[in-house]
C-alpha cells in the first residue's frame, strides 16, 4: 500500500498518515521532516528530493503526509495507490493549529524535523488562514482528483474522516 497525504496545513495530515502507517505496517514520511533542517531553515531542494527519492526507491509500500509539489510530487502521485486530500475549513485547520501549538510548545513533534520546536506566528497563521488554501492551490487539488479518479478521496471535514476510516474503504 502507497498513500499519499495531501492537504491544507491543521487538517492532520501528519496524524492520518501515523493512523495509516500503524494499520498497514508501513513506513511514514513526514515531509516536513525532509522540508526542513534544525531551526525551521529549509533544506536545498536537491537535499530534499534525494532524501525522498531514496524512501521511494527502499520501501515496496510507505505513507507520505505534505504537500510540498517540488518535492517528487508527480512521482509520489503517480506512485500511490491512493491520494487522500484533507480540506477542511479554515477556522478548523486553526482551532487545531493552535492546540497542537499549545500542547507541544517547546518541544519537536515527530512529524516535525529534529530541532524545530512547535511554534506559530503571525507567517504561519496567514498560511492556515488564507496562503495555504487560494484557489488555485483547491484547483490544483481537483486536477488531481480528475487526473486520477479511480484513486482520489477528498475529505472536508472530520466527520467525513471518520466514516472514511471506519468503512475500511480506504482498503485496496
Amino acid at each position: 500500500m502507497k498513500i499519499a497525504i495531501l492537504g491544507t496545513s491543521g487538517s492532520g495530515k501528519s496524524t492520518l498518515a501515523q493512523t495509516l502507517g500503524a494499520t498497514y505496517h508501513a513506513p511514514v514520511l513526514h515531509l516536513d521532516t525532509v522540508h526542513f533542517l534544525p531551526g525551521w531553515v529549509e533544506r536545498p531542494l536537491d537535499e530534499e528530493n534525494a532524501i525522498v527519492r531514496r524512501f521511494l526507491d527502499t520501501h515496496e509500500s510507505w505513507i507520505i503526509d505534505g504537500n510540498y509539489t517540488k518535492t517528487c510530487y508527480d512521482r509520489r502521485l503517480e506512485e500511490a495507490d491512493q491520494i487522500i486530500v484533507l480540506c477542511f475549513g479554515r477556522f478548523t485547520c486553526l482551532s487545531r493549529v493552535l492546540k497542537r501549538w499549545w500542547k507541544n510548545r517547546g518541544e519537536v513533534r515527530s512529524s516535525s524535523a529534529p530541532g524545530c520546536e512547535e511554534k506559530i506566528d503571525a507567517e504561519f497563521l496567514w498560511w492556515v488562514l488564507h496562503q495555504g488554501r487560494t484557489p488555485a492551490k483547491l484547483a490544483g487539488y481537483r486536477r488531481i482528483g480528475q487526473q486520477y479518479p479511480e484513486k482520489f478521496v477528498f475529505l472536508k471535514n472530520q466527520s467525513q474522516l471518520e466514516r472514511f476510516l471506519s468503512s475500511g474503504s480506504y482498503s485496496l
